[in-house]
């Protein structure tokens, strides 16, 4: 199995947008590694001197347009024999700080709260790599979890060009916290080569993301693309070393919450044989519903779930 990289640029970041009609900049196998570099934000949220602006994205801002509103993605990378209908398996290996700040902003009109702020507020987070903290403006020193807010297989050709904002059944924007090294990713393939693209580095963010950004930075990751022809899905989901985890995302937070909740007993049947009454009840006594982010558009739901759970009868 190889391992390839690619470094983000001109000719290898989408500003924006997902597209089935995208051609790869790299296609690798089944099962190899990819490690990816990211950059991330417009040129009015730059810092001044002495944090420092990397040439990746200064590159990016002068050459690659930004279809739509959206983030820096970088890919997308193919899966050769991939086809739709299949489900990719991400195993996240490593991510690393890409560069030593990040930013955070909060605007009118945006976010959970959107008559909170009167005007656009932007602070530039040092990013300490020895000790993993960023401190903020009033002193205070956050313990970064780096992790990446976007990442997604290419939506179905019938959609055309659409914006990395809303999280979707390609993944996308999802904005999950949990998704960190020895986290696996599965995402349904919507179009053959399944085509994934990472970005949105965050450096830390809560539950919900509330003001719309976390500490937004430029992020280094390792994945390995495992394509996965005994699965269906679909919507995104992921496992963690000790959870399983249910995603879904929806205009309304009421509906999501019914998504992944039916989904997670959906899981929990197949894999422990479990009626879906016995089911039900056990997600009442067991799983978290989680609120992953309340601000792109469709808002997400996550249900976790302890991998000890999953036990038949006995």
């Amino acid at each position: 199995m190889a391992h390839h990289r690619v470094e983000a640029g001109r000719s290898t970041v989408h500003w924006g947008f997902f597209d089935a009609a995208l051609p790869p900049v790299l296609t690798v196998d089944s099962g190899d590694t990819v490690t990816m570099t990211t950059v991330s934000g417009p040129a009015d949220v730059m810092p001044q001197p002495p944090l420092a602006v990397p040439d990746a994205l200064r590159e990016v801002q002068l050459h690659v347009p930004n279809r739509l509103p959206g983030h820096m993605c970088t890919g997308p990378v193919a899966v050769r024999g991939a086809k739709a209908g299949q489900v990719l398996q991400v195993e996240i290996q490593a991510i690393e700080l890409h560069y030593d700040w990040g930013y955070t902003f909060a605007a009118p009109l945006k976010g959970a709260l959107p008559e909170e702020v009167q005007e656009r507020h932007l602070m530039h987070i040092p990013l300490d790599r020895a000790r993993m903290t960023g401190r903020l403006p009033w002193g205070l020193e956050l313990p970064l979890k780096p992790f990446f807010g976007v990442m997604a297989v290419a939506p179905p050709p019938g959609w055309g060009m659409v914006s990395t904002l809303p999280p979707r059944r390609n993944g996308g924007n999802l904005d999950n916290k949990e998704l960190v090294p020895g986290t696996t990713l599965y995402l349904p393939i919507q179009v053959d080569g399944a085509l994934f693209s990472v970005g949105d580095g965050h450096g830390v963010q809560g539950d919900g993301e509330v003001c719309v950004t976390a500490i937004e930075t430029g992020l280094v990751g390792t994945f390995r693309l495992t394509l996965r022809d005994d699965m269906q899905l679909g919507w995104p989901m992921a496992e963690t070393p000790t959870h399983v985890m249910t995603m879904a995302f929806d205009p309304d937070l009421d509906d999501a919450c019914r998504i992944a909740l039916s989904l997670m007993i959906d899981l929990v049947v197949a894999r422990a044989g479990l009626t879906r009454p016995e089911a039900y009840m056990l997600c009442s006594l067991a799983a978290d519903l989680r609120v992953t982010q309340l601000v792109n558009g469709n808002n997400g739901i996550h249900c976790m779930l302890p991998k000890t759970c999953l036990v038949g009868r006995t």
